[in-house]
């Protein structure tokens, strides 16, 4: 059954504009206008219909003027004239336009790896909520060797572009095999109309009719990095994924969940595992998966220590080289010390998601080898690349995300205390900051935000803009002062201390 209808972008535009303005974490909001972080966070990817409660509350709590009421208003009497709840507009390329009102009622993907191609195969189901029969349907093959160093992935598609013959694409509508019409023939990504007809006939899906598609194509591990992802582009009633790998591989996987804002987090169910006739399989299914969502699947591959992306590093004694293991640039690479290039939004929004999606990746893996009581940040030169991002999980489990952050003001009151960077993890030193720090930044399209941070949070994130301007926090110490080793360091386990505000 199609799902409740989720609530207008406006409405949570307004809501991140409001309270970015008046500097209130989603933890802070949710306490004032009494409902949980979970919910303004849900509300907030676009997972959870905002009540008309809520959005009086949160108006009168940000002052906002009746902005949030408004828009909560516009966004209902918008979704009432529409027959079905899925009835939304797609996501489609310049100059043409996907068949309007198809809902996906199952989105079904499989990757089959034999040890030295990929091969994906993609099945959907479709209805037809329009009042006009479907003839094509849009379908887009994207492939990214390296996607944590777009540069280096680039280069290597210009010397050898992804090719039709060696992708060998099958496609059918029902149980009829049908053809396409190419929309974009690029290097490492293809865009394709599939025409529901064949030489025997056509095929259309007509109003109230349901049918299956299907596709599949094939790469070789020399152009298709280890990762598989799921776009929602259409309403979907239900996603599904399987990866299928050679179980004397040993694979390990992992999934991660990237919303429009450019938040991301793990996967929110578990990934089940199966063995079968020397096969490992991994599947995870989601329902109703937000419009605009992407859900990323990676892995590496355990018992194959020569392979690039898998190498399997020497046991880590330190805990630099155990940051060093797990992909972290260590201080003295030049990157480090170099201002990082900003984006360009929201032309380079893409580029924006996939970064994203590496920085939120390593945290993944560095929390899994330490405790980070006070929270943590990875900045986008950290992982070896040169773009403006970073994201700053706190001690509370917010994640922050900063794309071409600048600080533009700082309370006068500071206060010092000790820091440790992924990039020179063996030591930790005392860093005088800002109790507060005002600073502008942008949304994935674009739009300039300004947010105050105070105490810990405040600290966490003038740490990773500072890695932004290429600055590390031994150039904020105090003359004299130098780092300890961490083997001197008693703060492990305990969060930053702060005196009350005397003002």
């Amino acid at each position: 059954m199609p799902s409740e209808p989720q609530p207008a972008e406006p409405f949570i535009a307004e809501l991140k504009r409001w309270r970015d303005v008046r500097g209130l974490s989603q933890s802070a909001l949710a306490k004032a206008v009494g409902y949980t972080p979970s919910y303004v966070s849900k509300v907030e990817s676009g997972q959870q219909r905002p009540s008309k409660s809520f959005a009086e509350q949160s108006d009168r709590v940000l002052h906002a003027g009746g902005a949030l009421r408004r828009a909560l208003a516009e966004a209902e009497a918008q979704a009432r004239p529409e027959p079905l709840a899925h009835q939304v507009a797609a996501e489609v390329p310049a100059g043409e336009a996907q068949p309007a009102s198809v809902i996906v009622q199952h989105d079904d993907a499989e990757l089959y790896y034999d040890g030295r191609t990929y091969r994906a195969t993609q099945r959907r189901q479709l209805y037809n909520a329009s009042p006009d029969p479907i003839t094509r349907y849009l379908i887009r093959i994207s492939v990214d060797r390296y996607p944590g160093n777009p540069e280096r992935s680039n280069r290597l598609y210009r010397e050898n572009p992804l090719t039709w013959e060696e992708i060998d694409l099958s496609a059918s509508v029902g149980s009829e095999p049908v053809g396409w019409r190419v929309q974009h023939d690029r290097d490492a990504f293809k865009e394709l109309w599939l025409l529901f007809e064949n030489d025997y006939g056509r095929y259309p899906l007509y109003p109230g009719e349901t049918t299956w598609i299907e596709y599949s194509y094939t790469v070789g591990e020399d152009k298709w990095g280890t990762w598989f992802q799921r776009a929602v582009r259409l309403p979907t009633d239900r996603l599904s994924v399987r990866l299928n790998f050679p179980a004397d591989l040993d694979p390990a996987v992992w999934g991660t969940e990237t919303t429009m804002t450019a938040a991301a987090f793990p996967f929110r169910t578990a990934i089940h595992r199966d063995d079968a006739e020397g096969r490992r399989i991994y599947s995870w299914t989601t329902d109703d998966p937000p419009l605009h969502a992407r859900y990323r699947l990676e892995w590496k591959f355990r018992a194959r220590p020569d392979h690039e992306e898998t190498r399997q590093p020497m046991p880590a004694t330190t805990a630099s080289e155990k940051m060093r293991s797990i992909g972290v640039v260590q201080a003295g690479d030049p990157i480090l010390t170099n201002k990082a290039r900003p984006f360009d939004l929201p032309a380079e929004a893409e580029d924006v998601r996939r970064v994203v999606a590496e920085l939120n990746a390593a945290a993944e893996r560095a929390a899994g080898i330490h405790v980070f009581s006070k929270g943590m940040g990875v900045a986008a030169p950290q992982l070896g690349i040169d773009r403006a991002a970073a994201i700053v999980r706190t001690a509370e489990a917010e994640t922050i995300t900063l794309l071409n952050p600048r600080v533009i003001e700082e309370s006068a009151e500071a206060d010092e205390q000790y820091e440790g960077c992924w990039s020179f993890f063996d030591v930790r030193g005392v860093v005088p900051r800002p109790r507060s720090i005002t600073v502008e930044h942008q949304t994935i399209e674009g739009r300039r935000l300004i947010t105050i941070f105070e105490d810990a949070v405040a600290r966490l994130v003038a740490h990773e803009i500072d890695h932004l301007e290429g600055v590390l926090y031994t150039a904020r110490m105090r003359p004299g002062v130098q780092p300890i080793p961490v083997s001197e360091y008693r703060g492990t386990g305990r969060n930053w201390s702060y005196e009350p505000d005397p003002s």
